[in-house]
């Protein structure tokens, strides 16, 4: 058996594809080619062909919205032969303008590759669109991404489309931007699933608001913020604490990329109160809260942004309150309660409202001496002046 020399089978291999590039023919306008990319400059992309022609593809049309080249020199691409000048032959991968002749469109709609046209005008059930001298017809449903609420405001936008139909000669062709957009989404969201990961911190800007949350753009690909990930504090009013255009820093808290959702989270970069609520708030002592929210079993109190207790409704009935909590407690109000019970595990905190009796109690526990002890501060409660109708 012959040794098998790996530098000469990569010897041969490129001369036979040297050999297919010599005996390529003139090529027409039009002519979809298969190519290898040799050099990148300032502002062409030069491709491989055979004899001492080159050719020469616009670089614009091989970079991203932020401007950076997506293709590499040994690229293989897909490509339309335009003209020769000069002994360069001038290639594109989409199709515009004066480019747009019948027999481009034809190849272009047999291989796939993308046209630009300009949304001239609303027509029965979808719009107008002029390639080069040719007309043709885009549905509603065939144009963006979402459901169109305005359809004015695609007129006069210069788009990329790709022909779904191609008929009676070039007469009748039937053209799709969501096509080429979900070609677009499903490349962003294939990069994306190599970078991102479960808790890393991502910016985006926020693109729409809704009650149960807002939607965040990242890089293209949209994302989830519910209303309950915002802050530690509830957040009732999504509208005041967020808005359109925003940019925000969020956690990624779940990604489901079989659905296309990404979950984020605010509130889970803030510093968690339950780290410090065991030491802040022992069993048995008192602080001042906000009343939150009222239920039928019970008052939530904000002890802390983030951290709410629960004052039962049995214990909101006793010699002070009636048997109608919403009427004793309002929302915003400030009550002053005790720590029944707290338990970490379960992010659960049982208050009970401090009384007027139970402060009278504290008082007078402290009014009492616990000796013969003059106290100064007793002694100066006790001799206070009484009220007018008191003497």
């Amino acid at each position: 058996m012959p040794e098998y020399n790996s530098d000469t089978h990569d010897d041969n291999f490129a001369s036979l594809y040297e050999q297919s590039l010599s005996q390529m023919g003139p090529l027409d306008p039009g002519q979809l080619i298969e190519t290898t990319i040799v050099s990148i400059s300032n502002d062409c992309i030069f491709l491989q062909l055979s004899g001492k022609s080159e050719g020469v593809l616009d670089r614009a049309e091989m970079t991203d919205p932020d401007g950076n080249v997506t293709v590499k020199e040994g690229d293989t691409i897909k490509a339309f032969f335009l003209y020769a000048k000069n002994g360069e032959m001038h290639f594109t991968t989409k199709i515009s303008g004066d480019k747009a002749g019948k027999a481009v469109l034809a190849e272009a709609f047999e291989s796939g590759i993308p046209v630009e046209g300009t949304v001239e005008k609303e027509i029965k059930g979808g719009f107008e669109i002029r390639i080069g001298e040719t007309r043709a017809f885009c549905p509603f449903s065939q144009m963006g991404m979402k459901r169109i609420e305005n359809p004015q405001e695609y007129i006069g936008q210069q788009l990329t489309f790709k022909i779904l139909e191609h008929s009676e000669k070039g007469r009748n062709i039937l053209v799709s931007n969501r096509a080429i957009l979900e070609e677009e989404r499903e490349k962003q969201m294939e990069l994306l699933k190599k970078t991102l990961k479960k808790d890393m911190v991502v910016k985006g800007t926020i693109k729409s608001i809704q009650n149960f949350g807002a939607f965040v753009d990242i890089d293209g690909i949209q994302a989830l913020l519910p209303i309950s990930e915002i802050s530690r504090s509830r957040v009732d009013d999504i509208h005041s604490v967020l808005s359109a255009g925003q940019e925000i820093e969020a956690s990624i808290i779940k990604l489901d990329w079989r659905n296309e959702r990404i979950t984020l989270s605010m509130k889970a970069l803030l510093p968690d109160p339950w780290d410090e609520a065991p030491a802040k708030y022992k069993r048995g002592s008192k602080h001042t809260g906000t009343v939150a929210r009222m239920t039928d079993f019970g008052a939530f109190v904000s002890l802390e942004p983030g951290l709410d207790g629960l004052v039962h409704i049995s214990e909101l009935k006793g010699d002070s309150w009636d048997n109608n909590p919403r009427t004793n407690l309002k929302k915003g109000q400030e009550i002053t309660v005790q720590i029944k019970n707290i338990d970490v595990g379960k992010k659960r905190i049982s208050l009970q409202p401090v009384s007027s009796a139970q402060e009278d109690k504290d008082i007078k526990k402290y009014l009492e001496p616990e000796s013969d002890t003059y106290n100064p501060f007793a002694e100066l409660l006790k001799e206070s002046p009484k009220k007018p109708d008191e003497s």
